[in-house]
């Protein structure tokens, strides 16, 4: 056998079997129903063939899809975009109905976690010349760069909010000399700037997790934005509850409720709504128990605000426990993702179905279904 210099890169493998004899069933003889699968069992009269469980493999034991290289801060940075944007909007809501104290507390919470989300993203690319290259260009294709510029106009606009609402905090004290002006005028403006791309940050996270090619973030593409602004609504109402007296407070607690509801109905939507195989790593294991965890405690807390928002240890514990229920919701999602990576069955199995049925709806003629 002749070897070739690209040998060496080619993993190790393991002593083949050689000259082994084929299985014989229990009357004796090699021939005879069942002795093509390799497994038989007699029962006295007739063999019966039993075909073992399929063991999906791939080739080197490697996995097919490579998995992202994705860790705690992408987690943190998926939850903090949520209470961002939906602190924005409850910022904006409240510049409108002249609700000062929630319009305060909002728009601090919003360029506040906006902030400590890109510290975050920052932490996980590994220098902070990768996060200033994303705005190098923009590819309306890509929803990384979309995003990248979502979260670069919603900052732009949640900044000069929160900067107006430190300087009369401070009574006018910050350094601005003739910015102050300018500053009065543009604060409106850039409140209603960070509450147009609001939603858009809530929602693109879904949307780039959803754009990949692994198994249990592809399988859930329909469904998975609705999930994150949901999340994204209860964790930002929870938030301003906790920050904002209850007399000031019944946005935020409308805003906690409607995002408890819509989660829980997006989420099993999703799930139902996925291939059976993909959605399994949102059931098992860790992420299983976070994903549960995380609607007992959305469920809890939108109670809790529905029958007690207006006493404020109650509007507080249900607070705390929206925004952790939307956190398991972000770390759940992407700990599923990242084990269904890890076992060709949930790569091969969804795409054995999808081939199926595009042949029963007659598509045999094209690049992905052959008539074979």
């Amino acid at each position: 056998m002749s070897i070739s210099e690209y040998d060496a890169y080619r993993p190790p493998e393991g002593p083949r079997k050689r000259g082994g004899k084929r299985k014989q069933r229990a009357g004796g003889g090699s021939g005879g129903f069942g002795a093509g699968t390799g497994a038989g069992r007699f029962d006295g009269s007739r063999e019966m063939a039993m075909v073992p469980e399929v063991e999906f493999t791939s080739y080197y034991d490697r996995p097919i899809v490579k998995a992202p290289p994705w860790e705690a801060p992408i987690g943190i940075y998926l939850f903090l975009g949520g209470v961002a944007g939906g602190s924005s909007l409850l910022a904006a809501g409240a510049q409108f109905t002249k609700n000062d104290k929630l319009r305060r507390n909002s728009r601090l919470a919003a360029i506040g976690a906006a902030g400590a989300g890109a510290v975050a993203l920052i932490i996980d690319l590994g220098r902070p010349e990768r996060f200033l290259n994303m705005f190098r260009t923009f590819k309306v294709t890509s929803p990384m760069s979309v995003g990248s510029w979502i979260l670069g106009a919603f900052s732009a606009g949640a900044g000069v909010a929160a900067v107006a609402e430190v300087d009369r905090m401070t009574k006018r004290k910050l350094p601005l000399g003739p910015l102050r002006p300018l500053l009065k005028f543009a604060e409106k403006p850039a409140g209603v700037v960070s509450a147009v791309f609001a939603a858009p940050l809530a929602a693109y996270t879904g949307v780039l997790l959803s754009d990949t090619a692994n198994p249990t973030w592809n399988a859930a593409k329909e469904d998975l934005a609705f999930v994150f602004v949901s999340s994204a609504s209860l964790a930002s109402g929870g938030l301003g509850m906790i920050t904002t007296p209850v007399a000031d407070a019944k946005p935020a607690r409308v805003l906690a409720i409607t995002g408890s509801a819509a989660e829980l109905v997006a989420s099993e939507l999703m799930e139902r709504r996925m291939d059976p195989v993909a959605a399994e790593p949102l059931h098992h294991g860790t992420p299983g128990k976070m994903l549960k965890w995380s609607k007992y405690l959305a469920a809890a807390g939108g109670l809790g605000t529905l029958l007690g928002g207006r006493n404020r240890a109650v509007a507080v514990a249900s607070g705390v426990t929206l925004l952790a229920a939307s956190a398991l919701t972000r770390f759940g999602v992407l700990e599923a993702g990242l084990e269904s990576t890890k076992d060709p069955r949930y790569v091969i199995e969804p795409q054995k179905r999808r081939l199926e049925e595009r042949r029963r709806r007659g598509i045999v003629d094209d690049s992905i279904t052959t008539a074979g």
